[in-house]
């Protein structure tokens, strides 16, 4: 029985006992919460998967445990450590595009030759995300000179192809002789010689990234490289000092517009040819 001055029994309501769930937020760096049961108040400034940790305004850090248990603006919450933001892709020195979690592939079977160090360094900076993507090793040549025994080397087939930058492939000149006297044949369909017209790929490099107007010409019977850091006021008594010359080049090459079109359209059209539909 209740008494009657009541319209219902006040007893009748239980909702008082049910305990609402609170609502479930996912942290964020900088935002202040607060531990009721030590009356610690604090800036989330950095987690891992087990805890997070708040500094407050003395500088002082606690680290608390993720889930209920903390305030946010007085509300009761249940923390969960942030979520990622999607990592977008990026733009690599050759201009592709490369997927954030990019995985470098198994090595190919097709292959990039170039003439020496400098031009293999040249082309993995500017590169790098390309070959990482498609699997392409770069070979040394160790000079032109040896074209035709590399091929001999890597013997070359329809799915298995070779491609081959040469430096100073121009009309009348020793590279281009020596690039004509490769047989003909079905191995030779299978390897793909292109070249610049640069004496050396230093060339191939803008001068204005070197603050010139124009890369200096360098008299017949000096050695070139030599001659080029002479010229450039740049020290040359020692292979030590030309490599050092090479690495200031290097350096000032940020991305494909750096280096001249009739180098980055040569080292696409190998990269397209060994990496065509059918080659492994």
């Amino acid at each position: 029985m209740f008494d009657d001055r009541y319209d219902v029994d006040p007893l009748a309501d239980r909702s008082w006992q049910r305990v609402t769930a609170p609502r479930r937020v996912a942290a964020r760096i900088g935002e202040v919460y607060e531990d009721p049961a030590s009356g610690f108040v604090g800036a989330l400034v950095r987690f891992d998967r087990a805890t997070l940790s708040l500094e407050d305004r003395h500088g002082a850090v606690r680290a608390f445990r993720w889930g209920p248990g903390l305030l946010l603006a007085g509300e009761p919450v249940d923390l969960v450590p942030p979520t990622p933001a999607p990592r977008r892709p990026r733009v690599g020195r050759s201009g592709m595009r490369v997927a954030p979690d990019e995985q470098a592939r198994v090595a190919r079977a097709s292959r990039l030759f170039v003439e020496g160090k400098h031009d293999a360094e040249l082309v993995a900076k500017v590169w790098g995300d390309d070959l990482k993507a498609w699997g392409l090793v770069v070979e040394q040549l160790l000079g032109v000179d040896h074209l035709a025994e590399a091929v001999d080397e890597f013997r070359p087939g329809p799915d298995r192809r070779m491609g081959v930058l040469v430096d100073h492939l121009v009309a009348g000149s020793k590279e281009s002789r020596l690039v004509a006297a490769l047989p003909a044949g079905t191995t030779r369909d299978a390897v793909l010689v292109v070249g610049h017209p640069f004496i050396d790929i230093w060339q191939a490099v803008r001068p204005e990234r070197l603050g010139i107007d124009a890369w200096p010409s360098i008299p017949r019977g000096v050695d070139w490289k030599t001659g080029m850091c002479r010229a450039l006021g740049w020290p040359a008594d020692t292979p030590a000092d030309v490599g050092r010359a090479w690495s200031r080049i290097l350096a000032r090459v940020r991305t494909w517009r750096d280096l001249e079109p009739a180098l980055t359209g040569r080292v696409e059209q190998l990269i397209d040819f060994v990496t065509a539909p059918g080659t492994r």
